[in-house]
């Protein structure tokens, strides 16, 4: 919404500056989002006059122009059309910036002859939009004038209006409320009646009093539709409208001076003697749905609930209520009779007719937000006498049809509540004064009793006019109580599982893991994917149809997430998430996850075979798990027993007992990408942080990590290749030979795995690497077979033999 400072001036009598009058709005609740200040923005410019006009000597297009000027004569190249000697226009000087070109100017030689200056057209001055020549002034103008007197420049508020206040869409309003804030006077004008010389020859019918409660009109005969007045046009142009005609600048300034919209119609061109409020065709009896060529140049076809103008005994569309007008009853410069119309149409419906038909119009915006009742009338008649004024002609008997909605209802108030909620310390008296200013009534005793004006359906309550009166005050003048200062804990903020989460997040963005935050629900179809969508973890009340259910894992949510990476060129995307999930059929059964989900997509190389992102996930896994404190070289790595939603094949545990999984990890199942929409392969793991053993705790007196013990002895390796069962899992061979001897054996490798001639059908071959580290001396060859014979023995226990 905009406004200038000598429109406001008309409703308000005060002598305040535009910068104190955004400063007092802001203070009383309106948003000023920018203060324009076309006076300083014209400050350079000045009336100059053209002496002379003469060919360029270097170019066709240009003159020579010899310019008298507020600083002497100026010689000035000029390529406008209309550059002529005796011509009154706008100077600008070496060193104004321009605003409609966005250059500042320099003195610099056009062709050969240096310019010391410029003659301006409108649209460089960002008066308008034309630039077919420089500005062509009456001759009467003084030389050196400046150019914001000679336009009327005016400074423009621009400010948001909030959708509780649809009163502050016209300056009246605006003014009401800074008379109550102290800046000025309210002196809006009265609104006389207009009597009428004639009775209507249209009358007016309404069909959907749902839609379209009220409505008023009345025929205007023998008006002249002309351009409108100077200071009309100016005004309208000060706020960015366009100037069409006398008529509709009328109902433009009605709208934005009284928020009150209206449309006038070309009695000539309606059909039939009756004016009808009704519903979309669709909804009629002949079934097919109608269209309405709009002022816009656009075809709509309004549905059921739009509230469609008709004439022709309802028949023919003419218009949209409360949102445009239609093409066919348009005025031009040719009318003679109007038909003004006056209505309030219905917040809710005229909002969905514009989002239905895409249709933003300044009769929907201020409609959609709820025009005030009682201006039907009081509009119809402003208008009525601006018609008269500007453009003549005879008015007939107003029209009314309907009945406006009732008023806000009237509520007890107890004006010590200010201060209960506020703690301002505003009397009574103040209190009254203000409420009455802003326009309520007030009925005062043992116990008031205010009645709201009918602009002001926002105030529902009490509550309602405390807040009135502190913004009228001031939210300045609101005390300041500092909270008591709350004493630190002795001890750290963090309890042990708020740390291994912060933790699991450092670790993790070290090995290149990127956090994601999703939601903790998800939809029923897909927690059931996943084990989950128990009834009772349905939402009764989902944000969103597609997160009707708790989740019952994060890795759905991060799949997702990692498709939508990949589909917006992102395909190689590492994400985790520490969050909760709902695994039970209730929603106290809540445990915590460190899940992680790898979309391996590197782009290829000839640098030889990567690694395989499945052991770079194990890897990555073990170093997580290592970080948070667990015991990983107790950990037994199962396979075969993961859930539905894991790869059979390339998919693991980590457990410390059958019932004690820490952890699942590897190729999620190409039939849960599917569903999800994600293309494979997908890797994950997922850590349940609550089955997660906390480490033990240190002695008192003991340090956390002893220190190293480096041997200054070369350590030496030892080969041995087992022959083992099929289902023998690698890492339990790897631990029990390197349990063999904790003292000696300081790492235990896999680096050959073998089936095939010299191995029975059911067993494989793996050759194990044992790293051994002497301590106090060189091991003697006895020493070494003696530990050789403990490794044999060790595998030997799991049903592995030494490979012959």
């Amino acid at each position: 919404m905009k406004f200038t400072l000598d429109w406001l001036k008309d409703h308000l009598d005060t002598e305040a500056d535009v910068e104190t009058v955004a400063r007092a709005m802001t203070m009383a609740g309106l948003e000023v989002e920018d203060v324009i200040d076309p006076v300083a923005k014209l400050a350079p410019f000045t009336v100059a006059r053209i002496v002379s006009a003469e060919q360029h000597p270097n170019a066709d297009r240009l003159r020579v122009c010899q310019v008298e000027t507020v600083d002497g004569l100026k010689e000035i190249v000029c390529g406008a059309p209309n550059a002529r000697a005796g011509l009154v226009t706008i100077y600008a000087p070496i060193g104004a910036y321009v605003p409609g070109l966005g250059v500042t100017l320099v003195e610099k030689p056009v062709r050969g002859v240096v310019s010391n200056g410029m003659l301006c057209s409108a649209s460089e001055l960002e008066l308008s939009d034309e630039s077919d020549g420089i500005l062509d002034l009456p001759g009467d103008l003084r030389v050196g004038r400046p150019a914001a007197g000679v336009f009327g420049a005016q400074p423009v508020i621009d400010f948001e209006v909030t959708p509780n206040r649809p009163d502050w869409l016209g300056v009246a309003g605006i003014a009401r409320d800074l008379a109550a804030a102290g800046l000025g006077t309210l002196k809006t004008p009265a609104i006389e009646a207009v009597p009428g010389a004639f009775p209507s020859p249209l009358s007016i019918r309404i069909e959907r009093p749902d839609l379209c409660a009220v409505f008023a009109g009345r025929l205007i005969r023998g008006v002249r539709n002309g351009p409108s007045p100077q200071w009309l046009q100016d005004r309208l142009r000060a706020i960015g409208l366009r100037p069409i005609s006398a008529l509709v600048d009328i109902t433009n300034l009605v709208s934005y001076d009284r928020a009150r919209p209206l449309h006038v119609y070309d009695a000539s061109k309606l059909v039939g003697g009756e004016i009808v409020a009704r519903g979309g065709q669709s909804a009629r009896d002949s079934g097919e749905p109608e269209h309405l060529i709009a002022l816009d140049g656009k075809t709509y076809a309004p549905g059921p609930n739009a509230c469609v103008i008709a004439d022709a005994a309802g028949e023919r569309p003419i218009g949209l209520g409360g949102v445009m007008g239609g093409e066919s009853t348009g005025c031009d410069e040719a009318t003679v009779d109007v038909f003004v119309e006056s209505a309030w149409f219905d917040p809710l419906a005229t909002a969905q007719t514009g989002r239905d038909l895409g249709i933003i119009s300044d009769a929907q915006y201020r409609f959609a937000r709820g025009v005030d009742p009682a201006s039907v009338v009081p509009g119809l008649e402003l208008a009525t006498t601006l018609i008269l004024e500007l453009c003549g002609g005879e008015p007939s008997e107003m029209v009314v049809a309907g009945e406006a909605p009732a008023a806000p209802p009237s509520f007890a108030f107890d004006p010590a509540r200010v201060g209960r909620l506020t703690a301002l310390e505003v009397s009574d008296d103040r209190i009254a004064e203000i409420l009455i200013a802003l326009g309520f009534e007030i009925e005062r005793g043992d116990h008031w009793i205010v009645t709201p004006p009918s602009w002001r359906r926002d105030v529902e309550g009490p509550a309602d006019l405390v807040e009135e009166v502190a913004r009228i005050v001031g939210y300045d003048a609101l005390p300041s109580t500092p909270l008591p200062e709350t004493p630190r804990a002795p001890s750290g903020v963090l309890s042990p599982r708020q740390a291994r989460m912060r933790t699991a997040r450092r670790a993790l963005a070290v090995l290149g893991w990127r956090e994601a935050v999703t939601w903790s629900f998800t939809s029923r179809k897909i927690a059931q994917l996943f084990g989950g969508g128990d009834e009772r973890l349905v939402l009764d009340n989902p944000i969103a149809s597609d997160l009707d259910c708790m989740r019952p894992s994060a890795l759905p949510n991060l799949i997702q997430a990692a498709a939508r990476n990949a589909a917006r060129g992102h395909a190689d995307a590492a994400l985790f998430e520490i969050g909760p999930v709902y695994a039970g059929d209730r929603p106290q059964d809540q445990t915590t996850t460190i899940t992680g989900v790898l979309a391996p997509h590197a782009p290829r190389a000839w640098t030889g075979a990567p690694v395989d992102p499945l052991f770079a996930l194990k890897a990555d896994l073990l170093a997580l798990l290592e970080e948070l404190g667990a015991p990983v070289a107790s950990l037994q790595l199962v396979q075969g027993q993961n859930p539905g939603w894991w790869h059979p094949g390339r998919s693991a545990r980590l457990q410390l007992g059958p019932k004690a999984v820490v952890a699942q990890f590897g190729a999620l199942h190409p039939g849960v990408l599917k569903a999800l929409d994600a293309d494979g392969p997908m890797l994950a793991f997922e850590i349940v942080l609550d089955t997660l053993p906390q480490p033990r705790a240190a002695k008192s007196g003991s340090k956390a990590r002893p220190a190293a013990e480096l041997s200054a002895l070369m350590p030496l390796t030892r080969d041995f290749a087992f022959v083992a069962p099929e289902d023998l899992v690698a890492g339990d061979l790897i631990r029990a030979v390197q349990g063999a001897d904790k003292a000696l054996i300081s790492e235990a490798r896999l680096f050959d795995l073998y089936r095939g001639k010299g191995v029975d059908d059911g067993m494989k071959s793996l050759a194990v690497e044992v790293v051994i580290q002497p301590r106090e001396a060189t091991l003697t060859e006895a020493e070494i077979e003696a530990l050789s014979t403990k490794i044999v023995a060790a595998a030997d226990k799991l049903g592995a033999r030494l490979r012959s």
